[in-house]
């Protein structure tokens, strides 16, 4: 996960208030369920000694009815100054997370959310394109923009003569400016965030969109089906992009346990263990946290014992939990976080691929 989407959080002073709840109304009993649970959790943080104005304000948004299919997972973090964090997750939640302390209690939420690919589809052919971003879980776009359009030409070329290699220049050129709005708009879609481009449609014009993304911070992939004008064409374009999606998830995951792999087989630019971790933090060489939020929370941090360790307006001279802290870490330094089961961690709970070696 891009860590600075949680900039505002941590830059707050705490104690937070998490919680992470199933909000999911799958029966009819739903809402009734619902409630109790939010209920519970409200009572977890009372019990805790969070502020009642802070209870009610979590409780609130807890209890609000979810427009989303199941399942729906809730994550909701406050301080005395209101609400900082409130995202819904499409994943099931088996067991809540509930906390009231110095930092926010967000390990297991980055765990469900890095499963939800955030993703734009770009439908193209030579009048230009229609781009939606998706979120995996989601079948409606969460937005949708057309681009192009431009068809002067395209349809008007004559046959024979200087007059038709003139027709076909132009029409070329009408081409070429609507792959360059598509372009344009996804290249926008990208700077909000979105790191997974998917192209469909007209061979010509996907090369052109694909050609002209080759540098970006993006991956893009081809989907071979699924074009824009496509009859009946709605089942293979959702199976395409249930591959592309699958595909997209296993490499990453398969991509940094080799990194780790290798870095740690070369002793390079690579960190294990919650200490050395830690101090990784203080040296500003950590790219990417890599964690088991069960296990590294077993684990503990004390500020004090690493000079220059940045976690915002916490005690530290108290043991705080690692997991908490070494997410706090990545978020302050800019750091990805992304969460892997301790077996593809080399058997530690916590690593880090460094920015450069020691």
């Amino acid at each position: 996960m891009d860590a600075t989407r949680l900039s505002n959080v941590f830059a707050e002073d705490g104690p937070f208030a998490s919680v992470l709840l199933d909000v999911s109304r799958e029966s009819e009993s739903g809402a009734h369920e619902q409630e109790l649970r939010a209920r519970a959790a409200a009572d977890e943080l009372a019990s805790a000694g969070a502020p009642d104005a802070v209870v009610r304000s979590v409780s609130e948004r807890l209890t609000e009815q979810v427009e989303a299919p199941a399942p729906a997972a809730r994550m909701v973090v406050a301080n005395v100054t209101g609400t900082l964090l409130d995202e819904v997750t499409h994943q099931r939640v088996d067991q809540p997370v509930v906390s009231w302390g110095p930092l926010p209690d967000l390990a297991e939420w980055i765990r469900l959310a890095d499963r939800n690919i955030r993703f734009a589809l770009a439908l193209v052919d030579h009048e230009g394109g229609d781009v939606a971003v998706y979120n995996s879980d989601v079948p409606e776009p969460e937005s949708q923009t057309s681009a192009g359009g431009e068809t002067h030409h395209v349809h008007k070329v004559p046959v024979g003569g200087w007059s038709a290699l003139r027709y076909q220049h132009e029409t070329e050129n009408v081409w070429s400016r609507n792959a360059d709005a598509v372009v344009t708009e996804l290249e926008s879609v990208i700077r909000r965030g979105v790191r997974l481009i998917l192209v469909a449609g007209d061979p010509r014009s996907v090369g052109q969109v694909m050609d002209r993304l080759e540098k970006s911070e993006a991956t893009v992939v081809h989907l071979e089906s699924g074009g824009r004008a496509e009859d009946g064409g709605d089942e293979a374009q959702a199976q395409a992009i249930r591959e592309a999606l699958m595909a997209h998830s296993v490499t990453r995951q398969v991509e940094l346990v080799h990194r780790l792999k290798d870095r740690l087989g070369q002793d390079f630019a690579v960190a294990t263990g919650v200490r050395d971790v830690a101090g990784a933090f203080v040296r500003g060489q950590v790219e990417t946290l890599l964690l088991d939020p069960g296990e590294t929370a077993a684990h503990e941090v004390v500020v004090q014992d690493h000079p220059g360790l940045d976690l915002g307006a916490v005690p530290v001279d108290q043991p705080l939990r690692a997991d908490q802290a070494l997410v706090a870490a990545a978020v302050r330094t800019t750091a990805e976080v992304v969460t892997l089961p301790r077996a593809a961690l080399g058997g530690v709970p916590v690593a880090a691929l460094l920015r450069w070696s020691k």
